[in-house]
């Protein structure tokens, strides 16, 4: 068997001497393994060992490039460009002061023995009667809220997407998307074998006659759609985008996935799932809302499809644990939920006063039109970045990585790989406000200055 770490040795002399330069795309684990006749799992442990080198960075939904700049050691500042640790806006995980303190005194009577002997069995798709009835109260917004019999529980939202579309969907089958979708999605359906079919859409998300034409030139089996925050764009629906998409669906008998996950966020946006509730199953969870380690997937499915999809979430290992459940029930009873969602959406509108400051306003009315174009919502915790020309998604990426700051290129989010947007997304929840601000302030500085060998760089 070949040793991984002498594969990497070699990948590893191509970048120091340049053959692989900074910004460059590795292939593909499988090609990778196809091209040097290794196993698979010996491919992941050579990229591994190149990441944890510092030689390349990746993430999964986007691919593996080698760094533009030496790796560095953690914790610097950024104003250390020569020797600080990326600042994170690719992930997205909002917190709260005090979050901590407030989820340890919930699950404190959790810990007694008698309880915890309950809460260590297994978990079953349905949950708990007292797990349903405190999820159904937990996602009901006005206009729609969802049957408690109607729901079945995950560990976590990604969870939930993988079982509803593993139960419309076979393999080979087609599902329709946003053209820019959630990275993970793609993931998803190369893994179930299903095709994600691009549909043309606007500030409003897809449009009704976009779908009724492809779906007329070859039948799509399911539509996955994050009508409200969508990520990335922050995008949200109106009601009569909903009302016609969702009269659109109905004639055409098409389930839906309704992907809810940041709609705590926006309180006043109704579910789609009201205009077509026979036909949408809703994704949601607690990642966002509470924390990502300490989470469960909510699935509500529509009527008389609560045994199939709990049939593909116990096939696919993928029910919440009873201890998770019982957690999540203690939670949102003892107000922890609502607290933290409170604090959660007063922090977003921080966030976006920051973005908007040393951003879109840093360098003044002489430089903002070089900046590009930022699309975002005021409550959301995440931002799409149109850039200037001539500057392009990835080597833009790489020039952020050079001064110590991560960012998700546009590509990540595209289905149509021909079609790949020259922009990218930032994530606001993460980084400490004081890091986020600098980390904005050269981001528009280096958008300003240009790539380098251009007329700006």
């Amino acid at each position: 068997m070949a040793d991984f770490r002498l594969i990497a040795d070699r990948i590893a002399e191509d970048i120091v001497t340049g053959r692989l330069g900074p910004g460059q795309q590795l292939p593909p684990q499988r090609w990778f393994a196809r091209r040097h006749r290794i196993a698979p799992s010996t491919a992941g442990r050579v990229y591994g060992e190149l990441v944890r080198r510092g030689l390349v960075v990746g993430e999964v939904g986007r691919g593996t490039f080698v760094r533009a700049a030496p790796a560095v050691a953690q914790g610097r500042a950024l104003i250390e460009t020569a020797t600080s640790a990326p600042v994170n806006l690719e992930l997205n995980y909002p917190s709260a002061a005090g979050q901590s303190e407030l989820v340890a005194a919930s699950l404190a009577p959790l810990l007694r023995a008698d309880v915890l002997t309950e809460a260590m069995r297994p978990g079953a798709a349905d949950g708990t009667a007292a797990a349903r009835e405190s999820a159904a109260r937990l996602l009901a917004v006005p206009g729609w809220r969802p049957d408690p019999a109607q729901l079945l529980f995950t560990g976590n939202a990604r969870q939930a997407i993988a079982a509803a579309l593993a139960s419309l969907v076979r393999p080979g089958g087609r599902v329709g998307v946003e053209e820019l979708t959630y990275p993970l999605v793609k993931e998803i359906a190369g893994r179930l074998g299903v095709v994600l079919v691009p549909l043309a859409g606007d500030t409003e998300g897809v449009r009704p006659d976009a779908l009724a034409a492809v779906h007329r030139a070859a039948p799509l089996s399911a539509l996955y759609l994050q009508p409200t925050l969508h990520n990335p764009t922050s995008s949200t629906m109106s009601e009569r985008r909903r009302r016609e998409l969702g009269d659109l669906v109905v004639a055409l008998g098409l389930p839906v996935v309704e992907d809810r996950i940041w709609s705590f966020l926006r309180p006043d946006a109704a579910a789609f799932a009201a205009h077509a509730p026979g036909l949408t199953h809703v994704v949601d969870g607690l990642s966002k809302r509470v924390a990502p380690g300490l989470t469960v997937g909510f699935l509500v499915v529509p009527e008389g499809r609560a045994e199939a999809v709990g049939a593909a979430v116990r096939s696919g290992g993928w029910s919440a644990g009873r201890f998770a459940l019982e957690a999540a029930v203690r939670w949102t009873a003892d107000g922890v939920v609502r607290r933290l969602v409170e604090e959660k959406r007063a922090d977003a509108a921080r966030r976006q006063a920051i973005l908007t400051e040393h951003l879109t306003a840093h360098l003044g009315e002489r430089l903002r039109g070089a900046v590009g174009t930022v699309r975002t919502d005021p409550r959301a915790y995440f931002a799409w970045w149109e850039l200037p020309a001539p500057w392009r998604a990835d080597t833009f990426t790489a020039a952020a990585a050079a001064h110590g700051i991560a960012v998700t290129p546009g590509t990540a989010f595209a289905v149509d790989p021909h079609r790949t947007p020259d922009a990218v997304r930032l994530g606001l929840a993460s980084a400490p406000e004081e890091e986020l601000a600098r980390a904005l302030r050269t981001l528009a500085a280096v958008a300003a200055g240009g790539p380098p060998g251009s007329a700006g760089g």
